[in-house]
């Protein structure tokens, strides 16, 4: 799957955005990953010897090997965070200062410079330089312990909630806002962004509820998570699963319709109803296969939808139509999101191999030096004129 990072096609909002990101794991990537979706120049920062040539994070972006033990491989690392406009990285508090290539050395050498930060626990507080996953970064938010059964533990939602929501995208809402403060002449900063922060934050309408008595701490008993009959997943017959989300009562009289229980189930704006109306949906749905309710509902305003597999979701005739899922690179893969009217988005480009333009890049953004830092052994990999 590795080739050039070369895309052709539309240039994409972030035309002329240069982005420095030195590598590392999940949430900083992706973030980088979405800016060079979009547009931007992203030149990834490798170590020598160091893999990453296939994660589908680093499309998109050129690759530059350097190693910041060496000697003057912080001054490469600065040298081109002097032509950037902004700076991501993701190690724990106080390692990028201990390298030397922190936000003050930056600022140093580029004052307009966004130095992105991506942590689980934020760069401050009693917790900033432990170790943490995704889990344990939404366990503290409190917005794990909402997720799951009423009668079982609290499931961890894969790593998306956390490590992309609450982490990745937060990081570029926040770079992007610190880029439109400098290009206004407000000068760079640094952003902090925490998955803890994140996915509080995406809780915002859950708080507003319990505090209004509309939410309750006792998971699977509320209208967003399972607790409402009508807000839930049900097996077929086939042992595939519909997703049911008649929340308006006009929806949920189509899908009693659809159902053929028009009439027949209590009030359901009663929650002591919701066993005896879970139950009726249970038997029902298992009575016919994910194809028969698929066809009873087809373009209806039931809300009721397979539970497609990723593979499936590909084939889906509304994900087919919208070019939601590209393949790029023999791989099927999302296409960029949002679309933009004027500057859409370019097709996914290559996972570049680590290296692979460390000379080109420099010679590119026009860094200083570039010849005694080529030389120097603190940059590896296409060094070549014409790498």
């Amino acid at each position: 799957m590795a080739q050039s990072a070369e895309r052709a096609g539309g240039s994409g909002p972030l035309d002329g955005v240069r982005v420095v990101e030195v590598a590392g794991l999940g949430p900083a990537p992706f973030c980088a990953m979405l800016l060079a979706d979009l547009g931007a120049d992203v030149v990834r920062v490798d170590r020598p010897g160091g893999g990453g040539g296939e994660d589908l994070l680093n499309r998109g972006k050129r690759s530059v090997q350097l190693d910041l033990k060496h000697q003057r491989g912080p001054e490469a690392l600065l040298a081109l965070a002097e032509r950037a406009d902004v700076l991501l990285e993701g190690f724990r508090p106080g390692v990028a200062e201990r390298l030397g290539i922190g936000p003050d050395p930056c600022f140093e050498r580029n004052p307009a410079l966004v130095y992105g930060r991506m942590t689980g626990w934020g760069q401050d507080g009693p917790l900033a330089r432990t170790a943490g996953h995704d889990i344990d970064y939404i366990a503290l938010s409190g917005v794990l312990h909402a997720i799951g059964d009423a009668d079982g533990p609290p499931r961890p939602p894969v790593n998306l909630l956390g490590d992309f929501g609450g982490g990745a995208m937060y990081l570029a809402v926040g770079v992007l806002a610190a880029l439109l403060r400098a290009r206004a002449g407000g000068g760079g900063q640094v952003v902090d962004a925490s998955i803890v922060d994140g996915s509080a934050h995406l809780a915002t309408m859950l708080h507003g509820m319990l505090a209004t008595g509309g939410w309750s701490t006792e998971r699977g008993t509320n209208l967003l998570d399972g607790g409402a009959p009508f807000y839930d997943v049900y097996a077929t017959s086939d042992g595939r699963y519909m997703a049911v989300g008649a929340l308006e009562p006009q929806f949920y009289e189509r899908l009693l319709e659809g159902l053929g229980l028009s009439g027949e189930l209590p009030d359901r704006d009663d929650p002591a109803n919701w066993p005896e109306i879970r139950e009726r949906l249970t038997e029902t749905f298992a009575s016919g296969t994910a194809r028969h309710w698929t066809e009873v509902f087809e373009g209806s305003d039931a809300c009721v939808t397979q539970v497609l597999s990723m593979t499936e979701a590909a084939a889906h005739p509304h994900v087919r139509a919208r070019n939601t899922l590209v393949e790029s690179g023999g791989v099927t893969q999302p296409a960029a999101a949002p679309r933009f009217s004027r500057t859409p988005a370019p097709p996914p480009g290559g996972v570049a191999e680590p290296g692979a333009h460390s000379g080109r890049v420099l010679r590119d953004w026009r860094v200083a030096d570039r010849e005694a830092l080529l030389s120097s052994g603190a940059v590896h990999g296409e060094l070549g004129e014409h790498s």
